[in-house]
């Protein structure tokens, strides 16, 4: 059977900016992607179907048979197991919304023909950007599960001190912790393949550190905190996800927050969590063109990929940061900064695509490897959505 993770268009605009250079599917949330999670359920390899423009880096297979699942949900083992019964021109819902169907791609506008089957089960569903972190926790536990099954972790150094059961942290191979302190009252602790615990670093779980990913000297972590592959972690950080390839290396604090892929926050970079008076947080929405009540006291930092600050940047509560920019000055740029801008709190230009492409092909050449002309391309078209 083939499986393929289909977007929602407006859903897929609740996830801006992380979203516009990725398919909803692409999202990290608890250890894995939501594809990862999918792949591993289904023991397949789903393909995506999202926006047009982003189909050369993450491209559609269409089979004669095809099972289509809302990317906006994550598996468990009832929805998985009633996926695979499902037969042709058969749908499943919950609570009015579509979960799956067996078709093609001409099929969704015929969907209310369809034989419905409702899931009354619960299900794991994102719903906006704040979901990533709010909802990270019970992910974060679920896929610790899932990936520690039938595996045995590396032993921990006797100069790491555990608070609570030591059999919630795993360290996969190549991992390492020295003269650390790590908690898991809360949660599990995972640490990824090659990945790296400094001396002097707290870890309260539930936390998970991706494939060669390091924490520096002395970083203070609080659950529920997934930082992704290939990321250089320092400071304080408390209830956020950072995708991939990104960097907060010096101190600094990031609270109730979402960083997309090769983004770098400079030094002594400080995120606003929370507001003086306590009043719910506002957040600048896509799909409405405008800032709003998110319902949330604790809300930070939103940022899309490959965007940069400056040290001692300041990020007001509840900031949106678009794709490819950069940020830098005293004092608090606009707590919603579009695509590709450069400045600040005096003033934001536009950042020269050539400039933006330019860098980033230094940043790629340092892992090891090449922005290739489809990554271009991508950037290039997101040039042109009118936010």
């Amino acid at each position: 059977m083939n499986f393929v993770l289909f977007d929602e268009i407006d859903i897929w605009k609740n996830f801006l900016p992380l979203t516009f250079t990725k398919p909803i599917s692409e999202i990290r949330i608890g250890i894995l992607t939501i594809k990862q999670k999918w792949d591993i359920a289904l023991n397949t390899n789903c393909s995506y179907l999202s926006q047009s423009y982003l189909e050369k880096k993450y491209p559609v297979l269409i089979n004669l048979e095809n099972i289509f699942i809302n990317s906006k949900y994550c598996p468990n083992s009832n929805i998985v197991e009633l996926i695979n019964t499902l037969k042709p021109n058969q749908c499943i819902y919950s609570d009015k919304k579509i979960i799956a169907f067996y078709g093609n791609t001409n099929d969704f506008k015929l969907l209310n023909n369809f034989q419905k089957i409702v899931f009354s089960d619960s299900i794991f569903e994102l719903s906006n950007v704040c979901d990533i972190y709010q909802k990270n926790a019970e992910e974060l536990i679920d896929d610790f599960k899932i990936i520690t099954k039938n595996k045995t972790s590396l032993p921990l150094s006797e100069t790491v001190r555990v608070i609570g059961d030591k059999n919630l942290v795993f360290l996969e191979a190549g991992a390492k912790a020295e003269a650390c302190i790590f908690n898991t009252s809360n949660g599990p602790i995972y640490l990824g393949i090659n990945s790296e615990v400094m001396e002097g670093s707290a870890v309260r779980g539930p936390f998970a550190l991706g494939d060669n990913s390091m924490l520096k000297l002395n970083t203070k972590i609080y659950g529920a905190t997934t930082i992704g592959p290939h990321c250089k972690i320092g400071g304080e950080i408390n209830n956020s996800v950072v995708f991939g390839y990104s960097n907060k290396a010096h101190d600094g604090f990031l609270g109730n927050s979402v960083i997309g892929e090769w983004c770098n926050l400079g030094a002594d970079t400080n995120t606003s969590n929370l507001k003086n008076n306590y009043s719910h947080v506002k957040l600048y929405n896509y799909l409405q063109k405008k800032s709003i009540d998110t319902g949330l006291q604790f809300c930070g930092l939103i940022m899309g990929d490959y965007s940069k600050s400056g040290i001692n940047t300041m990020f007001n509560t509840g900031s949106v940061v678009g794709v490819g920019t950069n940020i830098f000055g005293g004092g608090f740029p606009p707590t919603y900064i579009p695509n590709f801008s450069w400045g600040g709190s005096n003033g934001l230009e536009k950042y020269r695509i050539d400039k933006l492409i330019e860098t980033t092909e230094i940043v790629f050449e340092r892992r090891g490897l090449s922005f290739n002309q489809i990554e271009k391309e991508l950037l290039n078209s997101i040039l042109s959505f009118n936010e």
